[in-house]
This record gives C-alpha cells, structure tokens and sequence, in this order.
C-alpha cells in the first residue's frame, strides 16, 4: 500500500486515477509520495519515507529541488498540462494592453447612472480607442509548450512571428508552424517587435535576462507580456522605462508592489493556469507520475533527476537506484548483484547534472540484504525495491 499526501487540493479528476493500492494521508510525515500546486516546501521537514513530489504545474520554485536530491527524492512537474489555459490568457493581455479595455469598461462602472451613457459614450470611446494586433510583429522568447502555442496561435491571428530558442527541444521543434521566422539573437527581437512575450524557466541565468539594457532597445510602442516568472523581468527597470513613455504597456500575471498600479502596467492575479481545465490536466498528469514512479520505477519530467524509463516490469525483480554522478558506480551494482549470485536482465542509466539513476531488471527476487548492500555503496542516495 502506497500513502500520498496532497499540501494543496488536487482536483479529483486526477485523485480518482489512484488504484486502490493508494491511500491518503493527512501527515505528510507518512507519505511515500505528495501533490504540490502553490504550497511553500522549502521549510518544511521531509521524511525519510518520502520517495516523490509532483508539482501539477510547472513552475517549482516552491520546492527545494536540491534538498529533494540529496535525500533521493525525485521532483516531477507537469510541463504543458496548462500550456492552453496560459497560451489563451497572453492573448488577452496582448488585447488588454493594445486597446484600452479596461479603461473602457471603468468608464462604463463610473458612468452606469447615467441615463444617456448610450449617446456619451459615443462621445467618449476615442478616449479608449488602440490598435489591432493582426499585422504587427510578435516576439516569442521560449518554445517551449507554452511559447509554441502562443506562436502558432499568432500566426494564424494574422501577426508576423519572430521565435527564439537556443535551446528548443526536437518536439517542440516538430510542433512549431514553418511561418514562425526562427531567431538567433534575441536582441533582434527586443529591436524588432511591437509585442515581446516571454516563456522561459527561471534559472540563474534567466533572471532578470529582460533588463534595461534590454528594455533600451525596444521600441516605444512595445508592450511585454510576463505570463511565465516575474523575476525574468528586471520590474523596477520597466517601470521607470514605462514612466519615462521609453515603452507603451508591461503586462504581467504576478502582482507586486512594484508593478500594481504603476503606469502602464497591467496586472492580474496570477490567473495563467486557473482555469478547470488547466487544473485538471496537471492533476492528471502528476498523478500518473507518481504511479508510473512508484509501480514501475520510471522517472518521466523530472526536475531534479534524469528521465528514464523501462517499461513495465516483467523479470522477478527491478531495483531504482538514485545516485551521485559519478564514475565507478555502475560496475559496483554490477558486482553486488553478482556476488549476490543474481542475473541481470536488462539495466539503463541516465545521468542529469550532479544526479544520476539507473534501473535495474534481475532475474531472481531482490532481497532486502541486496539492497542493504546497495545502499552502504559511497554515492548512493537512495535504493528502491520496485519489485
């Protein structure tokens, strides 16, 4: 019997795929595995017990993904689950911010007793008039679920798309409309565009990549879209450009206090993936982790460990072994089995950074005496009997 524990509510959609081999727990220091949305981790003490977390969304700021590895507790995310729900929500900012609609829409609360505001606002609507986003070049900075989407929708919404990438995966690659005109330099799309949307990760060497010497060169028409991390955007930087009239709109999905109600800012409540749908997709998709993971051993979107999968198991028994990456330890599996007079079946091991994992078929049951030896191996984060 597997124990999970859910820190945010899951939708049920995704619960109800858990087989009866599966309970509930309200203890998180009794699960073997925990579903995560928004639920701050990076304090909180993780039991010896627990094996993985799924994150159903795809940012995981909110987990200590490197305190996850050195205890050999694998982190999944659900990339693309709510890519839909975020790639709609863009292009109602990109539509927020080119006509004013929101200014409109306040008139209309402000003027709602008047009993002529059909005549006056016939008067006033060239206050809130703006501009079509068909025709107008759009730059996408990230392909990856979301910024594919997003690119192609743009093509088809009769815009003129500028893509970059250094990093864009063959299937992504695959997905992408042959009328998204394929960048190299990214400061080709702060010069060009009249709309920058961003969907990169936040890592290091993403922080702030949109700062002001990026915010210089663009054009004083252009508006940004944030809909992936407001840390990607040097905010204090874009603000000042946006108060200088350097850029025409900032549109984000992560209130703060130096964004909500500046000038030119547009903000929502981090809205991209509230949508049923998106939260049903990620319930799905972190819930099937998890089984693959616990029944099978096989590890797919991982964040902290490498991807690697054998299937179902059909041998006597299967080992998952979360380790350091790091030379010599292959061939030190190998002997303990075979002292251990075991035959291996089928084995594959895949390394991510630091971390490393491999899974091993045997021909024979898996003793705890095996694994025992396994675990006492220098490097050895975790051992797991699959089987």
């Amino acid at each position: 019997m597997f124990k999970y524990n859910c820190l945010n509510p899951i939708a049920s959609v995704g619960l109800d795929l858990f087989s009866n081999d599966y309970e509930k727990v309200e203890d998180l220091g009794q699960a073997d595995a925990a579903l995560v949305r928004s639920a701050a981790m990076h304090d909180l003490e993780l039991p010896d017990c627990l094996l993985a977390v799924a994150r159903a969304g795809a940012g995981v700021n909110n987990i200590p993904l490197d305190k996850c590895a050195e205890k050999g507790i694998v982190v999944f995310n659900t990339p693309g689950a709510n890519a839909n729900g975020v790639k709609e929500l863009v292009f109602a900012g990109m539509l927020y911010a080119s006509r004013d609609i929101v200014g409109g829409i306040d008139w209309c609360l402000a003027n709602q007793n008047d009993e002529n505001i059909a005549k006056t606002a016939e008067k006033q609507k060239k206050n809130f008039a703006g501009t079509e986003i068909s025709g107008k070049k759009l730059g996408v900075i990230g392909l990856g679920a979301i910024g594919v989407l997003v690119a192609n929708a743009a093509i088809h919404m009769g815009m003129d798309v500028y893509g970059y990438d250094p990093y864009i995966s063959v299937s992504a690659a695959w997905n992408l409309s042959r009328s998204v005109k394929h960048i190299s330099n990214v400061e080709d799309i702060y010069r060009e565009c009249d709309y920058i949307t961003i969907h990169v990760p936040l890592l290091d060497s993403t922080k702030k990549m949109v700062n002001a010497e990026a915010i210089a060169m663009m054009k004083p028409n252009a508006i940004v879209l944030n809909f992936a991390r407001d840390l990607l955007v040097d905010e204090e930087a874009m603000v000042e450009a946006l108060a200088a009239g350097k850029i025409k709109k900032y549109v984000s999905d992560f209130p703060n206090p130096t964004t909500v109600g500046a000038k030119g800012c547009i903000v929502t409540p981090h809205l991209g993936a509230s949508t049923a749908e998106s939260e049903d997709n990620c319930a799905i998709m972190a819930v099937r982790e998890i089984r693959d993971y616990m029944e099978n051993g096989n590890i797919v979107h991982s964040v902290n460990f490498p991807d690697c999968s054998m299937g179902a198991c059909t041998t006597a028994g299967r080992i998952g072994i979360l380790h350091r990456n790091v030379s010599g330890m292959i061939s030190q599996y190998s002997t303990t089995l075979g002292d251990a007079g075991m035959n291996i079946a089928g084995m594959t091991n895949k390394s991510k950074g630091d971390y490393a994992y491999v899974l091993i078929d045997v021909d024979s049951p898996v003793t705890d005496e095996v694994i025992q030896k396994l675990e006492n191996i220098e490097g050895v984060l975790k051992v797991r009997k699959v089987k």
